[in-house]
C-alpha cells in the first residue's frame, strides 16, 4: 500500500508541477498580493513540485521525498491562510469566498496528511 500512496503522490506532484508551466496565469492568482515575485515563485514551485515527484518514483527516496513534499505543501499554507484573510462572500470565484479558503486549507492539511504517511512509512522514514 505504501507503494501506491508513494506513486500516487509523486504523479499528483508531477502533474501539478507541469500545470504551474501549462496554465501560469492560474497559478498567478494564487501567490499572496504582498510577494513581489509571483511569477519566478509559480516557476520555482513548479520546478520543486516535479523534482519531488521523482524523488518519490525512486524506492530509495521516498522517505525523503515525502518529508520534501510535506514542507512544499505547508509552505504554500502561507498563500492559502492569505486567501482566508481576504476573502468575501460577494467574490465571483468560489476560491476567493470564505468557504472556498477554508476549503482550501483543509484540502491542503490534507495533502500534508497523504505525505507524512508516505515519509514516515517509508523504508527508513519513520
Amino acid at each position: 500500500m505504501h507503494d501506491i500512496a508513494a506513486i500516487a503522490l509523486a504523479l499528483f506532484l508531477t502533474a501539478v508541477g507541469a500545470s504551474h508551466f501549462l496554465f501560469p496565469g492560474y497559478f498567478r492568482t494564487l501567490v499572496p498580493g504582498w510577494f513581489p515575485w509571483a511569477g519566478p515563485a509559480v516557476a520555482a514551485s513548479g520546478v520543486a513540485e516535479i523534482l519531488v515527484g521523482g524523488l518519490l518514483v525512486v524506492p530509495g527516496g521516498r522517505a525523503a521525498g515525502g518529508w520534501a513534499a510535506a514542507a512544499l505543501i505547508t509552505a504554500y499554507l502561507a498563500s492559502h491562510v492569505d486567501a482566508l484573510r481576504h476573502a468575501h462572500r460577494d467574490r465571483q470565484r468560489l476560491l476567493d469566498r470564505p468557504v472556498g479558503a477554508v476549503a482550501r486549507l483543509v484540502v491542503n492539511a490534507a495533502y500534508i496528511g497523504w505525505a507524512v504517511t508516505v515519509a514516515l512509512t517509508a523504508p527508513g522514514g519513520g
